[in-house]
């Protein structure tokens, strides 16, 4: 199963929507996680110390269950928006074996910017590596003045499909 996750609920939904049903074609069961509905706590120390937010379980068996990610997130101030940041943080202190959430798993990254996306396609490439993923080399980008292309979307699937097949 591939997990098909999407940082904001406007274009990078709509971009993640897309990318599942081009998986589908594939014959992939890709679940879709608007990490928008989570409404997961801001992580603090604190909060950490309190345990797992509701919902943090079933977010934490989705992810173990994944066997490659797709990540579709908008560029915040150059970076990664919150609410990834915060999912991650939230799985990696209150999750039981936090490293086979991701150890391995291949990740396509992508994303739908008002600005020019470039910055939070780095920031997610340096993210999912430092957590042991096999981050795709290609990488999605789009934004108002530049569409989806969707020959290029079909072969970063077509590769993440083969990787999570080898």
């Amino acid at each position: 199963m591939w997990l098909i996750c999407t940082a904001s609920s406007g274009n990078n939904r709509a971009l993640a929507e897309t990318l599942q049903g081009w998986a589908q074609d594939l014959n992939v069961d890709a679940r879709l996680l608007d990490l928008t509905e989570l409404a997961l706590p801001l992580f603090t120390p604190e909060l950490d110390e309190e345990g797992a937010p509701e919902g943090l379980a079933d977010v934490e068996a989705l992810f173990r269950e994944a066997s490659a990610f797709v990540f579709c997130a908008p560029e915040y101030n150059g970076s990664i928006p919150p609410t990834l940041t915060n999912t991650i943080a939230w799985l990696s202190t209150q999750g039981s074996n936090f490293r086979a959430l991701f150890n391995e798993k291949p990740v396509a990254i992508a994303t739908h910017s008002g600005g020019g996306g470039q910055k939070v396609l780095v920031a997610m490439r340096l993210q999912f590596a430092h957590l042991g993923c096999n981050v795709l080399g290609r990488e999605l980008l789009t934004h108002n003045k530049k569409a989806l292309n969707e020959k290029s979307a079909k072969a970063v699937l077509d590769q993440l499909h083969r990787l999570d097949n080898a």
